[in-house]
């Protein structure tokens, strides 16, 4: 099977495709004919070694962390899934590989694709669609009614984490580009602020919760705008204490880590306030649950206008690492 492989940690997209075995599952796992594959901005995170305190992967390594395709093969312990189905997942940061013919998945992270979905459409939700669930749910543990503020949200996280939001009884305030305004309003945001016209921290106050794709450079100016005892979650500023103790890491990287998020930590203590940082995990339970989502509310993500092939993962990376682009990458197989 053909698969996109780096040998090393480094800040060139130096990929290769290559032809490498099909992979054997275990009793747990299924094996996916690969459809479709999803690009993300962690792609650049792990061949540039970035996240190599979380994750630390050998040599050569498959790329890609999201996919839908179709059941090949099941292990004798799997249940729920059948020859033929046709599924979706966010594989575990542990064992990534969705850019290949076929992957290999244990069955407790995969679910059932939705049924208003391409494969191409449906490979787009997962990694995204599980942030903006475990954000709400577990990092928040946010309640119907209350308010929380995405900053930079116009791309492909704001744009499963509205509807999601939204289905949970939340008002959702997004800050972002203009081309994306109409329809982050007709996604369901309550109030969408022009980043280029309009600046977030003068027009909004005392919100519950902000959740913060831009890093610590906007720290100071979404810690302004939350109310006493609110949280702010970041996906990208830097991991603290909290985060390495919930993910059980051993002492060194929680000492590391703890060190990293003190001053944030600080900050928000300080005013009252409390910081998060948090890395998606994979889960199907909860895909299941995002796909009734889905579903119900027909949600179909943007991709980009031009879908690439494998053999270009190099240039579906580099196209996403440039930024400005409407929707999400995809990689067909």
């Amino acid at each position: 099977m053909r698969a996109a492989q780096i040998d090393k940690y480094s800040k060139d997209i130096d990929i290769k495709i290559r032809d490498i075995q099909i992979p054997e599952i275990t009793d747990d796992e299924v094996l996916v004919n690969v459809k479709a594959a999803a690009v993300n901005p962690l792609e650049i995170l792990i061949l540039t070694g970035s996240v190599r305190l979380i994750q630390d992967y050998k040599m050569p390594l498959t790329l890609g962390n999201e996919f839908a395709g179709v059941v090949e093969k099941i292990g004798k312990n799997v249940k729920d899934f059948n020859i033929g189905d046709k599924v979706y997942t966010r594989m575990p940061i542990s064992k990534i590989g969705a850019f290949a013919d076929y992957a290999a998945v244990d069955s407790k992270f995969l679910a059932s694709m939705p049924n208003n979905c391409s494969f191409v459409e449906a490979a787009a939700i997962p990694l995204t669609a599980l942030t903006a669930y475990q954000a709400l749910k577990e990092e928040l543990e946010a309640k119907t009614g209350e308010t929380v503020l995405i900053t930079g949200g116009s791309g492909s996280f704001g744009e499963m984490a509205v509807p999601i939001f939204k289905y949970f009884g939340l008002n959702v305030i997004v800050s972002g580009n203009d081309r994306s305004k109409e329809h982050f309003i007709s996604l369901g945001a309550d109030k969408y602020i022009d980043y280029r016209k309009e600046n977030y921290w003068e027009l909004v106050s005392e919100v519950d919760y902000v959740i913060d794709t831009l890093g610590a450079k906007e720290f100071d100016k979404e810690l302004s705008v939350l109310k006493k005892g609110g949280r702010i979650l970041s996906l990208r500023t830097s991991p603290n204490k909290k985060f390495a103790e919930v993910n059980q890491f051993p002492f060194l990287k929680r000492t590391l880590f703890s060190l990293a998020g003190s001053k944030y930590d600080k900050k928000a203590m300080k005013e009252g306030k409390e910081y998060r940082f948090m890395f998606v995990r994979a889960d199907g339970r909860e895909l299941k649950e995002i796909t009734k989502i889905v579903e119900e509310k027909n949600i179909k993500p943007k991709v980009y206008s031009k879908v690439f092939n494998i053999e270009d993962t190099a240039e579906a990376i580099k196209t996403m690492s440039k930024g400005g682009i409407e929707g999400k990458i995809i990689i067909s197989m």
